[in-house]
């Protein structure tokens, strides 16, 4: 009998970006309470791949193996980049060179956390005061690489809380831009079996936001105050920003993060049965960067979706009951 493969134990496992220098990513990360729960050398390639998820015991995906998890961050290191004065990522937010937008992490008392990070000496794109959105804000990871803060209890609710707990944060959500939504909401839907979990216009700036997850994803939390989202309490959140209009202009494209300047590198999905999902993925006609077949690595494949952004397709190790990579 053929293997099957069922789209609703997918998982949005993580977001890969590229860095300079590992030991300062690794610390900053690990300053906003993600763990380091894996790491895998490639020597020969010169590369090094850091995997850093929320891991307390209260945790989403708290104990589960590497690829058995949502809202994990893969940190890329090629070798010799941190003594390279030269070497600068691309964080996805400069003209021209837009695609990748952002990560989010989810927060108790956002007031409290940001003041921490503040504190730390770390940097901000925007801190709550500033512009008209003050319930967010944008910190910057040592390469620049926007990382939004949003708060799990109303703003007025925090506003006189001193502390913040690392163990409750959640790395929530990661931020593409889209030219085309109704292809790309197709193309997560469709083929990734995604599940639209919320719409958020905004006319007057002219975009419109989609979140998107798998329907079983990671929501562990209690029950949400009024006027928050218990989607703040979720690991596992792709939004797409479409900005209105770029849909019709035939010389538009984003930036996919892999062609030079580099930066993002991709988001990944781990799924049931790895070839019974490219089988049925090649029935479904995608658009393929790598098939299982090609190159040297044969445990993984790279889908591209329709603005070119590559999506990894990997085995969850705890349904095939073994590791994906023996290191």
């Amino acid at each position: 009998m053929a293997a099957t493969t069922d789209t609703s134990s997918y998982k949005f496992n993580h977001t890969m970006i590229r860095v300079k220098d590992p030991k300062e990513s690794v610390k900053f990360y690990e300053f906003l309470g993600l763990k380091q729960i894996r790491k895998l050398q490639f020597p020969e390639a010169k590369f090094d791949l850091y995997f850093l998820a929320y891991d307390s015991p209260s945790a989403a995906s708290a104990g589960r193996s590497t690829f058995d998890r949502e809202g994990v961050i893969e940190l890329t290191h090629n070798y010799g980049t941190e003594s390279d004065p030269d070497y600068k990522v691309n964080n996805g937010n400069t003209e021209p060179h837009r695609g990748f937008g952002h990560t989010c992490i989810s927060v108790d008392n956002i007031q409290a956390a940001c003041q921490r990070i503040e504190d730390a000496g770390y940097k901000f794109q925007k801190k709550l005061i500033d512009g008209r959105m003050r319930n967010i804000a944008f910190a910057l990871d040592p390469d620049g690489y926007w990382v939004e803060v949003i708060g799990q209890k109303p703003l007025e609710a925090t506003a006189t809380v001193s502390t913040t707990d690392v163990t409750t944060y959640r790395m929530n959500h990661t931020m593409i831009r889209v030219k085309d939504s109704e292809k790309s909401l197709r193309f997560y839907q469709d083929v990734l079996g995604m599940s639209l979990l919320r719409t958020a216009p905004n006319p007057a700036a002219k975009f419109t936001n989609f979140f998107l997850g798998y329907a079983a994803g990671n929501v562990s939390s209690p029950v949400p105050a009024e006027g928050v989202s218990s989607a703040a309490f979720r690991e596992g959140v792709l939004e797409l920003t479409w900005n209105h209009g770029t849909e019709s202009d035939e010389a538009f494209s984003y930036h996919d993060g892999n062609q030079e300047p580099q930066g993002f590198g991709h988001i990944c999905v781990s799924v049931d049965n790895l070839e019974a999902a490219c089988e049925r993925f090649e029935k479904l006609n995608v658009s393929w960067k790598k098939r299982l077949t090609d190159g040297r690595m044969k445990n993984v494949a790279f889908l591209l979706d329709p603005d070119g952004y590559w999506v990894e397709i990997v085995q969850n190790e705890f349904l095939a009951g073994k590791a994906n990579f023996d290191q």
